[in-house]
């Protein structure tokens, strides 16, 4: 993966990729994500945030939407690292509904989550206790990814034991 500056809002080249590639929803035994062909506007993810939080003095600075469920909840890269690329960013979820958590520590854990079956919405509401591996989403890993493979559940565990706050954290915002 290619390494980005912290206020590039251009797509990493695996993003970009996983733009391109379907998505299998399955009937709802799918994963329950849609990939942006390119980041939010800061402006929009500014008032994304402030409507999600009700707290009009938030900034969306620290996050990077690039897709979002059927419901509409977004998934982002949460800059929370400063001096390290997007890629490099933990993933994180905040559903339609108020759900929120932290789902992957990086871009590549991410992909390899995806591999395995697990979206971002089931991810948070659901964990990961299934593996439903995907030929095109871990053809996709393969390729651009720098972590090694692992089952969702142990990326999902790992990412919550790193940023176990999160959640709190966004609670703290809100009005």
């Amino acid at each position: 993966m290619n390494q980005t500056t912290d206020d590039d809002r251009v797509l990493p080249p695996a993003l970009a990729a996983l733009a391109r590639t379907e998505i299998d929803y399955a009937d709802g035994e799918g994963i329950d994500f849609e990939p942006y062909d390119a980041f939010d506007p800061a402006e929009e993810t500014t008032d994304w945030l402030r409507q999600w939080t009700g707290n009009p003095e938030v900034d969306g600075d620290a996050y990077r939407v690039f897709g979002q469920d059927g419901t509409g909840g977004l998934a982002a890269l949460w800059r929370m690292r400063p001096g390290r690329p997007l890629t490099e960013q933990p993933v994180v979820f905040l559903g339609s509904e108020g759900e929120r958590g932290v789902v992957a520590g990086n871009l590549s854990d991410f992909l390899w989550m995806l591999a395995d079956g697990c979206g971002p919405f089931e991810a948070v509401m659901y964990g990961a206790s299934e593996s439903r591996p995907d030929t095109a989403l871990t053809a996709l890993a393969e390729r651009h990814t720098t972590t090694p493979r692992r089952p969702a559940r142990d990326i999902l565990a790992e990412a919550r034991a790193e940023f176990p706050a999160f959640a709190e954290s966004i609670e703290a915002l809100c009005r």
